[in-house]
């Protein structure tokens, strides 16, 4: 089970919305295939378990990270194929909350006299798939807060300039993160001082979807948030016309936060990178609408600014990337 969590592993960032998966098949103690789902609308992690393996698969044991899917939806159900490959047993390490699922794999291994075992690293296959469960469970994307501050906690100057409070290998994972989550979210301050591209220049992967709040549809068309190559979503109680991959939403300015994450969970987008500035990410945190946050702290000093928003939570751990500090923090609450 260990290995199909490394496999699953690989997907990260290819698959969304779909979940992360991972499947190991073994016989007379040896693992005979792998495989894991790749990319959204591919093969599942079963069906590529089985082509990959080195002989006959009847009478062997697949361990899969999550149930093998019971229905027809971009590829046939995997639960079918392990049966018509006959293997003897199947070991889960977690039911599939999704309605189409949700226990009828299961039901059906056994059904067809396979031995099922329910639960091994479950609380592994939790936190690896903590996005589409809490997509699934909460009916919102899973949230991720993410900024730089002094280690006098500012996060910017009084003109708003925060280039650059964390170091170049802090920047370079801020890129890998964005690679890994679905959308990335900045506020009108953000968009407008720093004039974002919101992409993953420093680091091969797929660029987010990028989500702007404009209360009053007065930035500047000429901003990079606004050329055109990436898909982008503005929020403004202002809207006007879409124009190429450019999106434009009503806000409601007495719920900004929620018709926004309603709206993301239409448009099934499953997580979000929240980068700021203070007045953003606070909103998320006063209405305890967060699951991760992700800290860098540069050993800089500003002496005055803006000062960084505050978690009233105690961090989870802290990490040094070079001379900064990244502190992490997980929403036990919410």
């Amino acid at each position: 089970m260990k290995r199909a969590f490394e496999l699953a592993i690989l997907g990260r960032g290819k698959v969304a919305p779909n979940p992360l998966v991972g499947c190991v098949i073994v016989k007379n103690e040896k693992i005979i295939g792998e495989g894991f789902h790749q990319a959204y609308g591919a093969a599942h992690a079963e069906v590529n378990a089985i082509k990959n393996a080195t002989t006959e698969i009847a009478g062997a044991t697949a361990y899969v990270t999550l149930e093998p899917c019971a229905h027809h939806g971009k590829t046939p159900p995997c639960a079918d194929l392990l049966i018509t490959q006959k293997v003897a047993k199947v070991v889960i390490a977690s039911q599939d909350p999704f309605e189409a699922v949700n226990g009828a794999g299961i039901k059906r291994l056994k059904a067809a006299g396979i031995k099922v075992k329910i639960g091994c690293m479950q609380e592994e296959e939790h936190y690896l798939n903590r996005r589409f469960l809490t997509f699934i469970s909460k009916s919102r994307p899973y949230i991720i807060l993410k900024w730089a501050q002094t280690q006098d906690h500012f996060i910017a100057r009084t003109d708003f300039n925060s280039k650059w409070i964390s170091n170049p290998l802090s920047r370079q994972m801020v890129h890998k993160w964005r690679s890994e989550e679905m959308a990335i979210l900045v506020g009108y301050n953000t968009a407008k001082h720093d004039n974002p591209r919101l992409t993953t220049r420093d680091w091969q992967g797929s660029n987010p979807i990028r989500i702007v709040i404009d209360p009053r549809n007065q930035l500047n068309k000429a901003l990079n948030i606004f050329d055109g190559t990436q898909p982008t979503h503005v929020f403004t109680q202002f809207p006007e016309k879409n124009k190429k991959n450019v999106t434009y939403h009503t806000l409601d300015s007495a719920d900004p936060i929620t018709i926004i994450l309603d709206k993301l969970h239409q448009l099934n987008i499953q997580s979000i990178l929240v980068e700021g500035g203070t007045h953003t990410i606070e909103k998320f945190i006063s209405l305890n609408l967060w699951d991760e946050a992700r800290v860098f702290t540069s050993p800089q000093k500003f002496y005055k600014g803006i000062s960084a928003p505050k978690m009233g939570v105690l961090p989870h751990d802290r990490t040094q990337i070079s001379n900064d500090t990244l502190t992490t923090y997980y929403n036990e609450h919410n």
